[in-house]
């Protein structure tokens, strides 16, 4: 099973990666960009026996920072 999973920051985190971002966007002429935020996308291929609970253990231990980060899981 082929599974795709997406890390974002939660809302009020400072994004100085996506702040850069914007600012080199701005610099090569790109206007309008007014919020940049950058993450992370995992994609993993499991057994298909592998659990939801395990997958969301996956994430939690070592994927994602859930005190500053949010993930979701897409399955594929």
């Amino acid at each position: 099973m082929k599974l795709r999973i997406i890390v974002t920051l939660k809302n009020g985190v400072l994004d100085p990666q996506g702040k850069a971002i914007q600012h080199a966007l701005g610099g090569l002429g790109f206007e309008g960009v007014d919020d940049v935020r950058a993450g992370k996308i995992f994609e993993l291929e499991v057994a298909e026996s592998t659990s939801d609970a395990a997958i969301d253990e996956m994430c939690r231990k070592l994927l994602a920072n859930t005190v500053i980060e949010n993930y979701r899981i897409e399955k594929q």
